[in-house]
């Protein structure tokens, strides 16, 4: 059984400094409980809109080998605490950036892996350049798959985890309250059409016009709610993942088992 927080906090707006200052003290508290995993939100390095953030995203951002990256490594490795955060990635070529979570991990000295978004959503569109893979992360635990807010929304990219035997699907997200409904639905649908723990970890605070109202959450692989942090404050929850549920709900809702593969790509046309 693993024990996993989810940090929902409120990112100050282009202040990389505090912010990480802030994780820092957070994935420490996180030790002290026992945990085995921390989940931060999208950008929680930076705080959300790009828009706000405009061109300032460019030194904001960071490869292989920045403060962050060397932050989170020692955190992982002095703490025994395996770390997802979003952050703002620096690409390969000048001005190019994306927006990533990295997965840090004890025994390593740098990232294991950097998943960039996939899906971007509205005005991100001017700002990233979109990932294209979906890779599967080792742990000591257990296989994780990273999707970031939108990507969420299609089922797709939880599928193709799930298809190469991903065990916790982790979401960084910056997710506003006026689409409460439609975050709690993606949550559930992901999980139960895959079989699979999924934890997803929000924002809090007001960005813009914009309020991010939280309600991280992880979701049980029957799509049922396992623990849910507030919608009115930052928050540090906890909760556990037991894999023996996973393997009867995979049983008893045999989703992954009866695809026909087959007949979608017959019948799938782009």
């Amino acid at each position: 059984m693993l024990k996993i927080a989810l940090s929902q906090i409120s990112a100050i707006l282009g202040d990389k400094e505090k912010n990480l200052f802030h994780i820092k003290s957070l994935c420490q508290k996180a030790a002290d409980n026992k945990a085995d995993f921390i989940c931060f939100p999208e950008m929680a390095t930076t705080g959300y809109t790009p828009a706000l953030l405009g061109t300032k995203l460019w030194s904001l951002s960071e490869a292989r080998g920045g403060e962050t990256d060397v932050l989170f490594s020692q955190l992982a490795n002095e703490l025994n605490l395996i770390i997802v955060c979003g952050f703002v990635e620096r690409g390969e070529r000048v001005g190019q950036i994306y927006d990533s979570a990295g997965i840090w991990v004890p025994g390593y000295d740098s990232w294991r892996h950097v998943h960039r978004k996939i899906h971007l959503w509205g005005d991100e569109k001017k700002w990233f350049t979109e990932g294209n893979h979906c890779q599967v992360i080792e742990t000591p635990f257990c296989r994780i798959g990273v999707m970031i807010c939108y990507d969420i929304g299609f089922p797709e990219v939880a599928r193709i985890f799930a298809m190469n035997n991903v065990d916790i699907l982790f979401v960084p997200a910056a997710w506003p309250e006026y689409a409460i409904n439609i975050w709690d639905i993606n949550c559930a649908a992901r999980a139960l059409e895959n079989g699979i723990h999924l934890v997803a970890v929000n924002h809090w605070g007001k960005e813009d016009e914009d309020l991010l109202f939280g309600g991280s959450q992880i979701i049980s692989p029957e799509g049922s709610r396992i623990i849910r942090a507030s919608e009115n404050r930052e928050d540090l929850v906890f909760g556990y993942i037991d894999f023996s549920l996973q393997a009867k709900t995979r049983l008893t809702l045999p989703y992954l088992k009866d695809m026909r593969v087959k007949f979608y790509k017959e019948n799938f046309k782009e």
